[in-house]
């Protein structure tokens, strides 16, 4: 090999790519990061403008419990104290999230626990065996009300499914709770990283060689050892058993000179159907801003095409999985091409949890 031949090419500068970098990097050896778009940080990626950091592809709300996780990012950046609680407005009705007792309160006029999970009980008593799909699995655990104003036309916005067609696992992750608590998360630790997420990638990056815009399947490679690869796993094998499925949005952001505060919260779901965009984000709210303006987005979700759109949440139903197995047993036969993060893994991370998965992969292989 040549003396600037690298020992790791690591494809993909977020999360999972840039922790192995750093990491590798501090065992001594020479990588080089590579990234097919023009920024670092993936979809965690933040931008000034006008004093207001904007989390350009949508809010990312960094939580965990996980005390090795936290103790480790917190040597590159600071966190403030955000704390998440989103609102959901259906036709102009708004409503505590996550689900919890200021939304039935609100529902249905009462101010009791045993009142709600006794209107919860009777409306779930369709649902009779274990619930099969998305639809039943809300029906279960919030009831009808709940169900039909604030999940269905989400969902159905979200997903570009109707309910009855996604599993029940998706809204398993949503959090219903009997007691006056509208923290979205249940994490010791919560928080947004004071001056945005891009710094933390800056100084993980800091001094290994990085190309911008360079294409892993199109544009000329450096010379390298072995492959760290984050894109997804499908374009990887070129699709040979067919595309793997994600849903993925777009999003419309707005500078407001006129008011300094255009929606007082970070995050406003939109569930009725009829409404095109499933959420407005008003970036200063993550931050303690007194800035005389405001920056919004508009989140509207579009159809996935593999190689063209950003993919961003596996649809991970019996059918796509079953393919991602094949992938994965391709996978598992390379010997210096690893792969790794929600993408290669076809698998819903959060930020706590690809942290953790990169650090182990670091750790737990002969590097």
């Amino acid at each position: 090999m040549k003396q600037d031949c690298f020992d790791y090419l690591i494809v993909g500068a977020g999360f999972f790519g840039s922790i192995c970098a750093h990491e590798l990097t501090k065992k001594g050896k020479r990588v080089c990061v590579i990234d097919s778009r023009n920024h670092i940080g993936g979809n965690c990626y933040t931008e000034e403008r006008d004093q207001i950091h904007l989390h350009i592809y949508g809010p990312h709300i960094f939580h965990t419990s996980n005390e090795t996780v936290w103790k480790w990012i917190n040597q590159f950046i600071s966190f403030n104290h955000f704390i998440f609680r989103p609102v959901a407005n259906y036709k102009g009705e708004i409503y505590s999230l996550p689900f919890n007792m200021f939304t039935f309160s609100k529902l249905w006029n009462i101010t009791k626990p045993e009142e709600a999970k006794a209107i919860i009980a009777e409306q779930a008593a369709a649902i009779k065996n274990e619930p099969t799909n998305l639809e039943e699995q809300a029906i279960h655990l919030v009831g009808t009300d709940v169900y039909q104003k604030l999940i269905k036309g989400y969902t159905q916005k979200q997903w570009g499914k109707d309910p009855k067609e996604l599993p029940a696992s998706i809204i398993k992750r949503l959090p219903v709770r009997f007691i006056y608590d509208n923290n979205y998360f249940n994490d010791k630790y919560q928080g947004i990283p004071i001056g945005g997420y891009t710094q933390l990638f800056t100084k993980l990056l800091e001094g290994i060689e990085l190309r911008l815009n360079t294409d892993y399947f199109k544009d000329q490679l450096p010379e390298h050892k072995k492959v760290i690869y984050t894109g997804p796993i499908d374009q990887f094998y070129q699709y040979q058993f067919g595309k793997l499925e994600y849903k993925t949005q777009v999003f419309q952001h707005e500078f407001k000179s006129d008011t300094d505060n255009y929606q007082g919260t970070a995050m406003m779901n939109f569930t009725d159907k009829d409404v095109p965009y499933t959420r407005i984000i008003e970036h200063k709210h993550f931050e303690e801003n007194a800035t005389p303006h405001t920056w919004i987005s508009k989140e509207y979700p579009v159809e996935y095409k593999a190689g063209e759109s950003e993919p961003y949440y596996p649809v991970n139903d019996a059918a796509n999985n079953a393919l991602y197995a094949k992938y994965k047993e391709l996978a598992a036969q390379e010997e210096n091409i690893f792969f790794g993060g929600r993408l290669a893994e076809y698998k819903y991370y959060d930020m706590h949890q690809v942290i953790d998965s990169a650090l182990a992969f670091i750790n737990h292989h002969q590097i």
